[in-house]
């Protein structure tokens, strides 16, 4: 998964924060990495202001703001539909803040 977001980002800045998480970031934080017992979860800071027409995202719906992916051993991952949210995210966070 590292890969594919520097694929998708290669000015991506990759940082291990809060105990060993990877954290990518550019404009602001893409998405984290966390490793559970069995799953791996990527969370994306800003998840759920961007389009997932692949409907990767499948963990932490409900919040108003983070969405994640969770990988169980063994399952695939549409690539080119995880590059596609790494760079969508990245627009996310390079775009003007909205006034309030």
């Amino acid at each position: 998964m590292r890969a594919l977001v520097l694929e998708a980002d290669p000015q991506a800045v990759e940082e291990w924060k809060w105990r060993g998480t990877p954290v990518w970031s550019h404009h602001g934080i893409i998405c984290t990495g966390e490793t559970y017992a069995k799953v791996v979860k990527l969370t994306f800071a800003r998840g759920a202001s961007l389009p997932d027409p692949s409907r990767l995202f499948n963990s932490s719906l409900e919040g108003n703001t983070r969405r994640a992916i969770d990988i169980r051993e063994g399952e695939k991952v549409d690539a080119r539909a995880f590059r596609a949210l790494v760079k969508a995210a990245v627009t996310l966070n390079a775009a003007p803040a909205k006034k309030r």
